[in-house]
């Protein structure tokens, strides 16, 4: 795993063909009895491209994690209703029934879920959860799977792996819970794994240890890797390709070393400019985006970011502006920040 580079190379493999995953106009809306429709993902559009790792970046509520659970299968089957396409290596996954959905998951697409206590059976051992999966979708019997489950655990770094399989989600640790939902996930060695806040409430040492495991195991089995996030450090350090949200659509598209060194969208260079910095000067306050992600306005009245943007002005209402290319960026913006914008600016 050493070959594995964080920022002066490429994370994962070359793209090279066609993308393993295909998103295309991806929609989502809630709807309940007595209250008004809520468009969650609107028309998002994205390619995962084999051994890639593609960031979803955006605020809480931007669409990320519905966007995840749309791919996957996960959203509940009343009250939600999903329109675009989903293609997994050529295969629509919006057409699939119950049955061939649950055969995909595990064995060719996996997900890790951010809160590991609540995504674990607390009433069940993690050795009888983690070897179901391996029954299920490869077959093994009780004695095989248990040693195959052991092994995993021991790649995922946990320690005393046989007798770790005997205990409950609570006697293990908040990183322990996450290595353990990890090793379930990737019993199948899965082709597309989403990771959805992965390091969420853990403590920053976890966090890169997780993120170090992540990273090892999209460069040693080509798994092309879809990270929900709202920390860019960990987009940094783990992603190729970034696409940020912003009220359930993408607002800009770019490589990673591109999109960190040159932000197009003024909520990407709000997004930077809120990061706390080692190198600013003792005292240099915060600079929060203005407003909170609930101030937008509906994109069919214009840019959903208006109402909190410093650079809004008429052009910025009307019409809702689409994904365009601007210097080698996929940019939804009239006022991009230009190439002229000094970098301290989006700092």
């Amino acid at each position: 795993m050493s070959g594995a580079t964080v920022l002066g190379g490429e994370i994962g493999r070359p793209s090279t063909g066609e993308p393993l995953l295909q998103v295309r106009d991806l929609g989502v809306r809630f709807t309940r009895r007595g209250r008004a429709p809520v468009q969650a993902v609107d028309g998002v559009s994205f390619d995962v491209a084999a051994g890639r790792s593609v960031g979803l970046v955006g605020e809480s509520g931007s669409g990320k994690s519905v966007t995840s659970l749309a791919v996957m299968g996960l959203l509940p089957p009343r009250g939600v209703e999903v329109t675009g396409s989903v293609r997994l290596d050529g295969t629509e996954l919006l057409e699939l029934d119950d049955a061939a959905r649950r055969d995909l998951r595990g064995a060719d697409m996996a997900m890790v879920f951010q809160d590991p206590m609540s995504s674990l059976n607390p009433v069940v051992q993690v050795g009888v959860q983690v070897t179901e999966v391996l029954r299920r979708h490869r077959g093994m019997g009780r004695a095989q799977a248990r040693d195959e489950a052991a092994d995993l655990l021991q790649r995922v770094g946990i320690p005393e792996p046989r007798r770790r399989l005997k205990d409950y989600p609570h006697q293990l640790s908040g990183g322990m819970r996450q290595r353990a939902l990890i090793a379930m996930s990737l019993a199948c060695e899965p082709r597309l794994l989403i990771a959805d806040e992965p390091t969420t409430a853990l403590d920053v040492t976890i966090q890169a240890q997780i993120l170090d495991l992540l990273r090892e195991l999209v460069v040693g089995t080509g798994t092309s890797l879809v990270l929900i996030t709202h920390d860019l450090g960990v987009v940094a350090g783990l992603c190729d390709d970034v696409h940020v949200m912003y009220s359930g659509r993408i607002v800009e598209s770019a490589g990673r070393r591109e999109l960190f060194a040159r932000p197009e969208h003024p909520y990407t260079g709000g997004l930077l400019a809120s990061v706390p910095r080692l190198d600013a000067p003792r005292g240099e306050p915060l600079r929060p985006i203005p407003g909170s992600p609930t101030l937008t306005r509906p994109w069919g009245t214009g840019c959903a970011f208006e109402p909190r943007c410093t650079r809004s002005d008429d052009a910025c209402v009307g019409d809702a502006p689409p994904l365009e290319t601007v210097r080698g960026h996929g940019v939804r913006c009239v006022h991009p920040l230009g190439a002229d914008t000094p970098a301290e600016e989006t700092r």
